[in-house]
């Protein structure tokens, strides 16, 4: 990835969710749903290469999928702290009993705000807004941004 390319580092957030998505609800590893969602789907070519030369699988180039396949396993791997983070600025919300998805883009966002410090948090959280009106709708963007929100100020970023 030499330069910044929004719209795939979009998909692959979106591809990041729908691999924490196979985590949490079909109780497999994160290496298991990683694996499984970039295996070629049926008809589909084991490789193709993008205009730059890339390889891609699934639309991404092998940049994107490092890109998200990083965002699973370090989402994965600091859930705890993450969920803790989440619990104390939900106000009103055990973050067990938040909607799947909600929970699961809350999550990704907080794991990039600790450790994309290059990234802006505002651009974090826009990402993470529009990954909530994609596939959770409109009614849930006002609480995931209240969350995130108040997780930048605790953690001082801008």
């Amino acid at each position: 990835m030499t330069r910044v390319d929004a719209a795939g580092l979009r998909r692959a957030r979106a591809a990041a969710l729908q691999m924490l998505y196979q985590w949490e609800v079909g109780r497999v590893s994160a290496h298991e749903a990683i694996v499984t969602y970039w295996r070629p789907r049926e008809g589909e070519p084991d490789t193709e290469l993008e205009s730059d030369g890339e390889r891609t699988d699934g639309d991404l180039p092998d940049s994107l999928r490092d890109f998200a396949n990083g965002l699973v396993n370090g989402t994965v791997s600091r859930v705890a702290e993450i969920d803790a983070l989440l619990a104390a600025h939900a106000q009103n919300w055990r973050v067990e009993r938040m909607a799947v998805l909600d929970r699961l883009v809350l999550r990704l966002a907080v794991y990039e705000m600790l450790t994309a410090t290059d990234t802006p948090a505002k651009v974090v959280i826009n990402e993470a807004l529009e990954l909530t009106r994609a596939f959770t709708g409109d009614e849930a963007v006002g609480f995931v941004n209240g969350i995130l929100d108040a997780v930048r100020k605790h953690l001082g970023r801008e």
